[in-house]
């Protein structure tokens, strides 16, 4: 059954209130019998219940003083206990985001259910959940440049367990984090594995640059002096701004791990021009830089975050290392490599800088202004390379 429902919550809950909200309801045998699906009612109110948990587990890294419960949510007591034990690891997190660079002020959650099917007494739904979280800025500093809020948007496998009296019991939650940083309601680490969408080059491209510092430097101590390579570098940020959610499918196919994918398109949009192959089976060749309407005819360079650095800041120059994080700038681009192997595996791309703190923009999982800040915060494990477009 496919529906498309739409189901906004906001609230602020406690730790201590979780015990309430995901309440563990009295074990009792479940009965199997149950209709061929779902009821557009059923799912409504499904939808209802995860959105709530989800509301509720942004809510916890904020730092907007609990004063209200979110009520009628009752979960299977592995998943209350589950919950129980993440939401106190999200506070500690939402703490930390606090001393970093003042946090989150409150958070916004809307999901959308796009698929829903019934087996027994067990309902699963598919949804996206689309969360903004709000940074402490003024009115007054928005206007002048600063983001107001990260958001970010995130599919979501949630099963419900139905009891013997008809009540639905919350039982698990899966979210799809993907290969780039985890979004900051959830604790999972990226995945560190080889870069599916590159590949190996024709040719040993030897020894990367050394990589970017994460120290913070004092504010305006650095000037953000782009390489004046004709480059229109207010288009790379529209587009990122653009298709940071929704890709732009009419144009460009989409890949498991999509994050490099998004800032080629990106810096084509910004000018960025492809270096085709001049011969049939250049695809690893990191000198090219190229996309097809055919996978296996598109260069690694193009998706592979791997490739990418190579072609933009060897051999095609298009880049120039930077020494330190705190010196990207809009339109530059951010690389990590999550556990120091070599390769690198996640791609970003700047979308605002304020007060000497830039904001990046990535798919995988799609996100939109996530503080560097945080990011650093968060990993302080990886290697970051920082690039100058």
């Amino acid at each position: 059954m496919r529906i498309a429902y739409k189901r906004r919550i906001v609230a602020a809950i406690t730790i201590a209130a979780v015990s309430g909200i995901l309440g563990a309801a009295p074990s009792s045998p479940q009965d199997d019998s149950h209709p061929v699906g779902l009821s557009a009612s059923e799912v409504d109110g499904l939808s209802q219940l995860a959105g709530g948990y989800l509301q509720a587990r942004a809510t916890m890294v904020t730092t907007t003083p609990p004063q209200a419960r979110i009520s009628g949510i009752s979960a299977t007591r592995a998943m209350a206990n589950r919950t129980s034990d993440e939401f106190a690891q999200l506070a500690a997190k939402g703490q930390r985001y606090e001393q970093v660079d003042g946090g989150y002020t409150k958070a916004v959650v809307d999901v959308t259910v796009t698929d829903s099917s019934l087996e027994g007494a067990t309902a699963t739904l598919q949804l996206t959940e689309d969360t903004r979280l709000y940074m402490p800025f003024t009115a007054a500093e928005v206007a002048g440049g600063a983001p107001e809020y990260e958001e970010f948007s995130l599919p979501h496998t949630v099963t419900f367990d139905r009891t013997a009296d008809g009540t639905w019991l919350l039982a698990s939650d899966k979210a799809d984090t993907g290969s780039g940083p985890a979004p900051s309601t959830q604790l999972t680490e990226p995945d560190a594995a080889e870069d599916t969408d590159g590949g190996t080059p024709d040719e040993d491209e030897g020894a990367k640059d050394s990589p970017s510092g994460t120290d913070e430097l004092p504010e305006g101590s650095t000037k953000d002096v782009k390489l004046q390579a004709g480059y229109d570098y207010g288009k790379i940020v529209a587009y990122a701004d653009k298709y940071w959610k929704n890709p732009n499918k009419g144009s460009y196919r989409t890949y498991g791990n999509d994050c490099t994918n998004f800032v080629s398109q990106a810096m084509k949009a910004g000018g960025w021009g492809i270096v085709g192959p001049t011969e049939a089976g250049q695809r690893s060749n990191n000198k090219k830089w190229f996309y097809t309407i055919f996978v296996d005819r598109t260069s690694y360079t193009w998706a592979g975050a791997e490739n990418w650095y190579w072609f933009a800041i060897k051999h095609s120059k298009r880049t120039k290392a930077l020494d330190n994080v705190y010196k990207l700038a809009s339109s530059d681009v951010l690389q990590a490599d999550w556990d120091r192997n070599g390769n690198i595996n996640h791609t970003m791309v700047v979308t605002k800088k304020y007060n000497g703190v830039p904001y990046l923009t990535y798919h995988t999982t799609n996100t939109h202004n996530k503080s560097l800040k945080k990011l650093v915060a968060d990993h302080g494990g990886a290697w970051w390379y920082a690039h100058r477009t």
